[in-house]
């Protein structure tokens, strides 16, 4: 059982960056579910950078006995933090991990008087998706340019090992890497465009594994020259993470050729915490969202591509 005084717990947030169209979901979904659930809410954000999260949260968690967070809901830049978890939960402060897998929960759920649990996206079946869409827009086979999110991260990781499992034998993949971000895909692409090498390559699909990189993976094409231009931004972009008001839009206006649908978790964590700081209760270990294609990947098959 929990205990402690639930009446009106304050529950920090503390997310990758503002500057990517889910985390921005992320904030929103959580703001609207702690309305419902009568939570009180702080959001930070770790700028990308693994140690300022790191210190944010320890300096959260260390604060005096009456001013620390009731719990800390936290989607992580780099690994899902295993000393601040146990700091947390020593402290008195729930710990919720968001879209990361971590081998740490079990044992510190044992004998915790606060709640502990993870809710993530299944990421494997993101890359999955995104295979069958490549393999649904290259039906002949051939190339595709696949921008990736950072090294060290979980769901990059993930996405790329659900990608290989569902593309094509006849699909060759050229990868890259970038932050989560329009404007670190805009500077990978643009660096590689630089090189000789580039001009020598011929791609049928540009995939990102997040529909703000794929972005900027077009605005670096779009500042190609003449025919150049026209061929890389003739070529079908695909993303991730599919927010309605970006990823979806984007796929309406025809920028993106098609997205992943990603369901905001942060608000569904916010609401399970709720509940269980009220009721005193332990939610299941681990949570898993479904993502889904959009369009239909059976449409995607539809559409000519000049490889």
């Amino acid at each position: 059982m929990i205990a402690g005084d639930m009446s009106k717990p304050t529950v920090l947030v503390s997310l990758t960056t503002n500057d990517n169209d889910y985390q921005i979901e992320q904030a929103a979904s959580a703001e609207e579910a702690a309305k419902r659930a009568g939570v009180q809410l702080q959001i930070i954000y770790a700028e990308n950078d693994a140690i300022n999260q790191s210190q944010q949260l320890l300096k959260a968690i260390q604060a005096p006995v009456g001013t620390r967070p009731a719990a800390v809901v936290f989607e992580p830049v780099g690994t899902g933090l295993p000393q601040v978890a146990k700091a947390a939960v020593g402290a008195g402060v729930g710990w919720v991990i968001l879209n990361r897998e971590v081998d740490y929960l079990a044992e510190l759920r044992r004998g915790a008087k606060v709640p502990v649990f993870g809710v993530t996206t299944d990421h494997t079946e993101v890359g999955r998706i995104q295979g069958r869409q490549i393999a649904a827009l290259l039906p002949q086979g051939g190339s595709v340019l696949y921008i990736q999110g950072p090294s060290g991260s979980d769901a990059a990781q993930q996405r790329t090992n659900g990608m290989y499992e569902t593309k094509p034998d006849n699909v060759q993949v050229r990868a890259m890497k970038a932050q989560w971000t329009e404007a670190s895909a805009y500077q990978a692409v643009s660096s590689w465009l630089r090189l000789s090498t580039s001009r020598d390559v011929t791609f049928g699909v540009i995939s990102a594994q997040d529909d703000s990189m794929a972005m900027g993976a077009r605005k670096a094409f779009q500042e190609q020259a003449g025919a150049n231009r026209d061929k890389w931004l003739s070529l079908p972009f695909i993303g991730c993470d599919g927010m309605p008001e970006t990823g979806q839009s984007w796929v309406r206006q025809g920028l993106l050729a098609a997205t992943v649908v990603v369901p905001a978790n942060a608000g569904q964590a916010i609401e399970m915490l709720a509940q269980a700081l009220a009721k005193g209760t332990q939610p299941a270990e681990r949570t898993l969202t479904v993502p889904r294609s959009h369009p239909a990947v059976e449409s995607l098959s539809r559409r000519t591509v000049k490889v």
